[in-house]
């Protein structure tokens, strides 16, 4: 016969064949068949106490009763979280643990900022390959060469967009509400412990690497990001349109395309210092490049850079305006990619660079005309289309020749 498995907080009671619950709030309970909570708590207790559960509490009703009583706690875990009672806790402590590691790996990687990882890692992987004259420089020193490169830069990548963060706390809760720090995620402490670890990191590993080019192009990154984003007098040069805007066009197209190139020219290769055609167009066409992504990253901001009294061109001009100068200047870039690219006495990296940009060009155009410039959504996405587009001439450019 049916019997009753109380498993409820204080205040409940069994009796007979029944049960009843006192207050709502206070007490909890769950009626299941007496042999199949029987069953459900032998699994529980695991094999080695079953042989102990039927020697000592097989013998009558009354006995089994009182262990039911002393497992509800336990049971009652599982049941007011709406899992199974037979249920493992184990295994739920171990999906508790995958989700907090799943949501601190999400976390860094928006705190990191991605697409700006990608640019950087893309950009010296392309620029060291214009340093490749033969074959025969695909060797270990290179691919050393280049990693040890890629992974001083990321750290100082993330101390650079980790340091704007936490100067814009404030801006970001209104125009980047996602990004940790913005959204409580993370505290400051946490934000500024980040940083400061990435900083030091990237400046050992340049240090320890030995190569001139390399820690000089870590410093200058180091003074011009805190220089553009900390909050100190004379300094948070993001204000200023005309300065920001330098800072990282200086970055982006100079200290790239040079010290990266001459980091694998005269520390790699042993070579002396030389500044091919490739390398003078790679950094003028990110010349453009970098101004566009420092005039077009305000458009969608423009709400909290009014707010917070940061004078951005699109903040000045409005913006459409500041939409069509971007657009304009990457089609003229792109121009001159396919002029560059038919003067090449090199028949594959004429039709390639032709092709390419000419291709791009268009696909530019045609995502320009039709982007809603009402809609914050759709600039931004549009925003991290002219972030591919950077990342495909990174593609092209070591086929320059």
């Amino acid at each position: 016969m049916d019997s009753a498995l109380l498993v409820s907080f204080p205040n409940a009671s069994v009796g007979g064949n029944g049960w009843r619950r006192g207050n709502l709030n206070k007490s909890f309970s769950i009626r299941v068949s007496r042999s199949r909570a029987w069953d459900i708590l032998e699994r529980y207790c695991g094999v080695g106490s079953q042989q102990y559960l039927l020697k000592h509490h097989t013998r009558n009703t009354k006995e089994k009763s009182a262990f039911y009583r002393r497992h509800g706690k336990r049971l009652l875990v599982n049941a007011t979280a709406g899992h199974p009672l037979e249920s493992e806790p184990g295994a739920y402590n171990s999906k508790s643990i995958r989700n907090s590691i799943k949501n601190a790996i999400d976390a860094f990687y928006r705190f990191s900022r991605p697409h700006t990882v990608i640019g950087t890692a893309l950009s010296i992987i392309s620029v060291s390959l214009l340093a490749v004259e033969n074959l025969s420089d695909f060797s270990p020193v290179f691919f050393t060469g280049v990693l040890e490169a890629v992974v001083a830069a990321l750290f100082m990548n993330i101390y650079i967009v980790g340091l704007n963060q936490l100067s814009d706390i404030d801006i970001d809760k209104v125009n980047k509400p996602y990004l940790p720090l913005a959204s409580g995620e993370y505290s400051v402490g946490t934000g500024i412990m980040i940083v400061t670890s990435f900083l030091i990191l990237s400046f050992w590993l340049g240090w320890v690497v030995g190569s001139w080019p390399l820690f000089w192009a870590l410093f200058i990154s180091f003074v011009l990001g805190t220089a553009y984003s900390i909050n100190l007098p004379l300094l948070r040069w993001k204000r200023s349109a005309v300065v920001a805007a330098m800072c990282i066009l200086a970055v982006r197209a100079v200290i790239v395309q040079l010290a990266f190139f001459l980091h694998m020219q005269i520390h790699v290769y042993k070579r002396p210092a030389a500044f091919s055609r490739p390398l003078i167009f790679a950094t003028a066409f990110m010349s453009f490049f970098s101004v566009v992504i420092a005039l077009f990253k305000d458009i969608p901001d423009i709400d909290g850079d009014k707010i917070f009294g940061i004078r951005s061109f699109t903040v000045r001009l409005g913006q459409k305006r500041v939409f069509w100068i971007c657009i304009s200047l990457l089609e003229m870039a792109y121009g001159v990619a396919v002029l560059v690219g038919a003067s090449s006495g090199f028949l594959t990296s004429k039709c390639i660079t032709v092709l390419g940009h000419a291709i791009l060009a268009s696909i530019l155009w045609n995502r320009a005309k039709s982007v809603d410039l009402n809609s914050k959504a759709a600039i931004t996405t549009f925003y991290m289309f002219i972030w591919k587009l950077f990342y495909a001439e990174y593609l092209l450019i070591p086929l320059v020749r």
